[in-house]
């Protein structure tokens, strides 16, 4: 049986950070897939748990779902009421816009982020990760989520972003604050609307401006390419489109693959026999980055608004009303993956939807492919005897499924 408290625990960013949210999930799936969802917020919304209708939904992109009034669901009641969708950036960046501005937005970047292009990241991306694990492997322990899984992420986007060194660690602390605001250790004395307003205004402020100083340049990084992108019909886009693309580049380069490598280290962690299996086989990796992808579901949800009445396993959808596809409970559906509860890194097939599916599949998909095999690769070969060192802290958020702290510890090594 479904309970409104079920229903709360959904919309309650705190309880993602100390409950096993995937003990809700079963249930929901087995009860009630198309669950009508009031929660603690005022507006009630559809939550959508299965993967066959989580496909349905993304597969109706533009035509019956839209992306353009926010992707997100608000993080409490407070939040809630001070968000509008132009505060989410509705219809100024790829994410958030559907139809002709979403296409153009997709083949003006598509370019840097497609295989051939993210490949020559692969050298430069090893050799990060081999600067990071020198710096803690001779120590014997480090604290995974910051000290490594966070770094490499966010010094390739900001490389391909061209953003000034100094920098980095400041485009940090705005993309936590942003993604985080309900979490104690981010808004610190400040209410959550306020630290999520702030760091969202001061990350679209920043891109904004470095946009506009290489407009008409001929760089090649990711922040010139969208500063001289043209949509729909030939205009160079607003200064609010190159601040949310900007934005949206950041949070997705820098939360979600830091977010799924740590969670990936921790099942194997938990699970020895894996890491035993990766070791013996390193041929496994693709797989094993696949598994994390799924077992993660580091982008919990994705929100749409219904465009048109749709029917959906008996359920009346009506223009208008939010869906919420939740990819973390599809991930686990028993009629698509076989023991979903249980980390297996070779499973194949993995059709999850870690990347959501359709039109609106991740762009950066190939990037965090990447940016996770290489740390798996050296974790694999320099620490397989790794072990937590300490409780693992998880980020009170219902959209992030982040691993907010993870201390462990492993043989002390020194590479010659």
């Amino acid at each position: 049986m479904i309970t409104h408290q079920d229903d709360i625990n959904l919309t309650d960013s705190h309880y993602f950070a100390i409950h096993d949210i995937h003990d809700l999930f079963r249930r929901m799936r087995a009860t009630d897939p198309v669950h009508w969802t009031q929660g603690q917020l005022k507006r009630g919304f559809w939550s959508i748990f299965k993967h066959e209708d989580a496909c349905t939904i993304y597969r109706g992109a533009s035509e019956y779902f839209g992306n353009g009034n926010g992707i997100g669901l608000p993080s409490s009641p407070e939040v809630e009421a001070a968000l509008t969708p132009e505060s989410m950036g509705a219809h100024r960046s790829l994410i958030a816009s559907d139809g002709e501005l979403h296409r153009d937005f997709r083949k003006a970047f598509n370019g840097m982020f497609l295989p051939r292009a993210i490949k020559r990241y692969e050298h430069i991306g090893r050799k990060l990760v081999l600067e990071i694990l020198e710096e803690v492997l001779p120590r014997g322990h480090c604290e995974f989520a910051t000290e490594v899984a966070a770094r490499l992420p966010m010094a390739i986007i900001c490389e391909m972003m061209a953003i000034p060194r100094t920098d980095w660690q400041l485009i940090f602390d705005y993309v936590s604050q942003a993604m985080g605001p309900e979490d104690p250790e981010y808004h610190g004395q400040s209410t959550a609307v306020e630290t999520r307003n702030k760091a969202w205004r001061e990350i679209v402020s920043y891109c904004i401006k470095l946009a506009l100083e290489r407009r008409g340049s001929s760089g090649a990084d990711l922040l010139s390419i969208i500063a001289n992108s043209r949509v729909l019909g030939g205009r160079l886009l607003t200064d609010e489109e190159l601040g949310y693309n900007g934005l949206m580049f950041l949070v997705g380069g820098l939360d979600t693959t830091r977010n799924a490598t740590a969670g990936g280290l921790l099942e194997l962690i938990r699970n020895p026999d894996q890491m035993r299996r990766l070791h013996e086989d390193r041929r496994l990796l693709p797989t094993a980055v696949e598994e994390t992808l799924r077992w993660t579901s580091a982008i919990t949800h994705s929100m749409r608004t219904a465009l048109k009445d749709i029917e959906i396993r008996g359920k009346s959808i009506r223009k208008g009303d939010w869906v919420v596809v939740w990819n973390a409970s599809a991930n686990r559906d028993n009629e698509v993956f076989a023991n979903p509860d249980k980390f297996n890194v070779a499973r194949d097939p993995n059709d999850h939807l870690a990347f959501a599916y359709g039109e609106h599949f991740c762009l950066g998909a190939h990037l965090a492919r990447l940016e996770i095999r290489l740390i798996f690769e050296e974790i694999v070969e320099h620490i397989p005897d790794v072990e937590l060192d300490g409780e693992v802290e998880w980020l009170a958020s219902n959209l992030l499924h982040g691993v907010k702290r993870m201390p462990i510890k492993f043989t002390p090594l020194r590479r010659s």
